[in-house]
C-alpha cells in the first residue's frame, strides 16, 4: 500500500520496452495506497489554499485563544454531563455519540469510568441494550464474550423471528455483529440474520430513518474513517431529537481546530515536497501530497498524532515516485540495478544508476536517515534498521511483480496476495507508524515486526484486496497485471467476474474477522494495534466505490475534511 493517490491501488504490469525518457503517459494506474482521480475543480481550489499556506503560514484565521477556552468550557460541561448519568441505556448512548462525534480524545477518562459501571450491567432480553454494551465494551478494549447473545437464539440454535419486531434492536445487533472474531460463530450467524431482516424491512421505514438504516448496512460503524464518520455523524446528531447539546457544541469546536491542524500539516508537508523537488526533477513523477496525507489522517485521526500524519505522508509520497519509477519509467534492466542498489543501503551503491534514479535514491536515503534520527532524539529507538528492511522489501517485491509481467507469468491467488501486501506498502507504514508514534515500543517489540506481525498482513490484505475491488475491467482489458480477482477466479475455476468480486468481499469479510481477534491480543501497543485497525478502514473508505463516479471519490473526501467549513449551528 505505498500510500499512493492514483485510481486504485492495483497490481499494474511493467515493461521493458519503455520510449528512451518519454513523459509518464501510462495508460494504467498505479496500484500501492492510491485513492480515486481527481477533479480539476475541486483541486484548483485546494491548491489554492495550499498555496496560501506556503506564502503566510496564516491559514488559521480563528481567534485560538478563545476557541481553547470554549472549547475547554464545552469539555468540563460535557465530562459532567456524561459523569452525572446512572441509567445504563443512556449512558450508552451518549458514549456511542461521542465517539462518532469525534470528541472521545477529550473524554477518556469519563468513558471508561462509565464503561466500568456497565460491563457487568444485565441488559436481559433488550436486544438492543445487549448489543450496543457488547459493541461498546469490546470496541474500547474491555473483556467481552459473545455469550450474550446465547439467550436471543431458539431452540435450533437461531435467532428468534420475533426479535424482527424491534427494528433497532436489529440495527444495534448487525453493528456488533461486526465485532466478531474468527470463532465467534453466533456472530457469524446475527450478521447475516440482522443483514437479511433489515433489508427486509428498509421499504417499511420512514426516509429518514431508511436513509440511516442503508448507510448501517452498507458500512457498518466498525469500519468506518474515524474523521470522516466524525463530519458525517455531526450533520445527523444536529437533528436527532436526544441531542445534548454541549456535545454538539463540543464537536463543532474540536472539529475547527483539527481542520486547522490537519491545514498547517498539509502546509509543512507541501513546504518540505516542494523543497526536495522530486517531481520538478523527474517530470514523469506523481506530485500528490494532499492526497498522501488523507491516507494519514485516517490511519491518525488522534490530533495528538500530527508528528505522524507529517512523518508517515513523507513516506508515502516517497513511496508513490519509486512506484512511478517500476510503474510506468524504467526499463527492466535498470530496475534490476535500482533494487540490488537499494539492498546494499550505502552512497556508493549509486555509482551505476541512471541520473533519474540517483536522485530517487539519495531522497529516499536521506529522508529515511532524517527519520531515523527524529525518532532516536524523540522516543531514544534506534531504527534506522527497520526503515531500511521496510523499503528493501518494497522493492523486492515490486521487482517480482515486474518479473511477473515480463515473463507472461499469473501467480497463484496466494503467492500474488503475499507478494502484493509488500509491494502496496502496507507493512512498510505500520512499521514507520509503530515508530512514529513511540509508545509502548521496546526490544521485545520491536522484534516482532521481524518478519511483519500478522495483524499487519492481515491489515495490509484487506487493504490490497479492496484496492483490486476497485479495479475496472477495462484496466484488466488493456493488459495490466492480473489481480487477486483474475488470481482467485483462475484457481477456482470461475467465469463470471462478478462472482469472483463476491468471493473476495467474503475473504475481506473473513480478514476482518481474524483482524478483530489480533486486535484482542495486545501483544503489540495499543497505537499501533489502533493504526492496523484504521488502515484497513481507510482502505475500505477509499476503494469501496470502486469506479463509481456518481459517488465520493478521494478528492471530496480531502476537501470535506481539510477545507469545507462545517454548517453554523442552528
Amino acid at each position: 500500500m505505498a500510500m499512493a493517490v492514483t485510481t486504485q491501488l492495483r497490481v499494474s504490469y511493467r515493461t521493458n520496452t519503455l520510449p528512451p525518457r518519454k513523459s509518464c503517459t501510462s495508460t494504467h494506474q498505479s496500484w500501492n495506497l492510491s485513492l480515486p482521480n481527481l477533479k480539476s475543480g475541486i483541486r484548483h481550489n485546494r491548491l489554492s489554499i495550499i498555496s496560501m499556506a506556503l506564502n503566510d503560514n496564516k491559514l488559521a484565521t480563528l481567534e485560538t485563544e478563545d476557541k481553547s477556552k470554549n472549547l475547554d468550557q464545552c469539555k468540563r460541561r460535557s465530562q459532567e454531563a456524561l459523569l452525572n448519568l446512572s441509567d445504563p441505556i443512556e449512558t450508552m448512548k451518549m458514549i456511542d455519540s461521542i465517539q462518532g462525534l469525534g470528541i472521545s480524545h477529550h473524554l477518556k477518562d469519563e468513558i471508561n469510568i462509565q464503561l466500568e459501571r456497565i460491563c457487568d450491567w444485565d441488559a436481559s432480553t433488550n436486544l438492543f441494550a445487549t448489543s450496543l454494551q457488547f459493541r461498546l465494551l469490546r470496541h474500547n478494549g474491555w473483556p467481552t464474550s459473545s455469550d450474550v447473545f446465547n439467550k436471543f437464539l431458539d431452540k435450533s440454535g437461531n435467532f428468534k423471528e420475533s426479535l424482527t419486531k424491534d427494528i433497532w434492536g436489529m440495527l444495534s445487533l448487525h453493528e456488533a455483529s461486526y465485532l466478531g472474531t474468527e470463532d465467534e460463530q453466533i456472530l457469524k450467524k446475527a450478521m447475516e440474520f440482522s443483514r437479511t431482516r433489515l433489508n427486509e424491512s428498509i421499504l417499511h421505514l420512514s426516509p429518514e430513518d431508511g436513509k440511516h438504516f442503508c448507510r448501517a448496512l452498507t458500512l457498518p460503524k466498525h469500519l468506518r474513517m474515524a474523521r470522516l464518520e466524525a463530519r458525517n455523524y455531526m450533520d445527523e446528531y444536529r437533528h436527532a431529537s436526544n441531542q445534548v447539546p454541549t456535545l454538539l457544541e463540543l464537536a463543532k469546536l474540536d472539529s475547527d481546530m483539527i481542520q486547522s491542524l490537519h491545514q498547517r500539516e498539509l502546509a509543512e508537508i507541501c513546504r518540505w515536497w516542494k523543497e526536495l523537488g522530486l517531481v520538478d526533477s523527474l517530470g514523469f513523477a506523481r506530485d500528490r501530497p494532499t492526497e498522501c496525507f488523507l491516507w494519514t489522517v485516517g490511519i491518525f485521526p488522534e490530533p495528538s498524532h500530527s508528528n505522524c500524519r507529517i512523518e508517515l505522508t513523507k513516506t508515502i509520497c516517497i513511496l508513490l515516485v519509486m512506484d512511478d519509477i517500476f510503474d510506468t519509467y524504467g526499463r527492466f534492466d535498470e530496475l534490476v540495478l535500482f533494487t540490488k542498489a537499494i539492498k546494499r543501503w550505502d552512497l556508493d551503491a549509486v555509482e551505476d544508476l541512471p541520473e533519474y534514479m540517483k536522485i530517487c535514491y539519495m531522497a529516499l536515503y536521506n529522508t529515511t536517515h532524517e527519520m531515523a534520527y527524529r525518532i532516536q532524539k524523540d522516543h531514544g529507538l534506534t531504527a534506522v534498521a527497520c526503515l531500511k528492511r521496510t523499503w528493501i522489501d518494497i522493492f523486492e517485491a515490486f521487482l517480482e511483480e515486474a518479473k511477473w509481467f515480463n515473463n507472461g507469468y499469473v501467480p497463484s491467488y496466494k503467492a500474488y496476495l503475499d507478494n502484493g501486501v509488500i509491494s502496496a506498502g502496507s507493512c512498510m507504514a505500520l512499521v514507520h507508524a509503530a515508530f512514529f508514534i513511540g509508545d509502548g515500543l521496546s526490544k521485545e517489540t520491536i522484534s516482532m515486526m521481524k518478519p511483519y506481525p500478522r495483524l499487519f498482513t492481515c491489515s495490509g490484505e484487506i487493504l490490497r484486496l479492496w484496492d483490486d475491488l476497485g479495479t475496472s475491467t477495462e484496466e484488466q482489458e488493456r493488459g495490466d497485471n492480473a489481480s487477486s480477482i483474475q488470481c482467485f477466479m483462475r484457481e477456482n475455476n470461475i467465469v463470471d467476474e462478478n462472482e469472483g468480486r463476491k468471493h473476495i468481499r467474503l475473504l475481506i469479510g473473513n480478514l476482518w474477522r481474524e483482524l478483530n481477534g489480533l486486535a484482542m491480543t495486545k501483544t503489540l501497543p495499543l497505537s499501533v494495534v489502533k493504526a492496523s485497525l484504521n488502515m484497513a478502514r481507510t482502505a475500505q473508505v477509499i476503494y469501496q466505490h470502486g469506479d463509481d463516479k456518481s459517488t465520493f471519490t478521494v478528492d471530496d473526501y480531502v476537501q470535506t475534511l481539510i477545507f469545507t467549513s462545517l454548517p453554523a449551528s442552528h
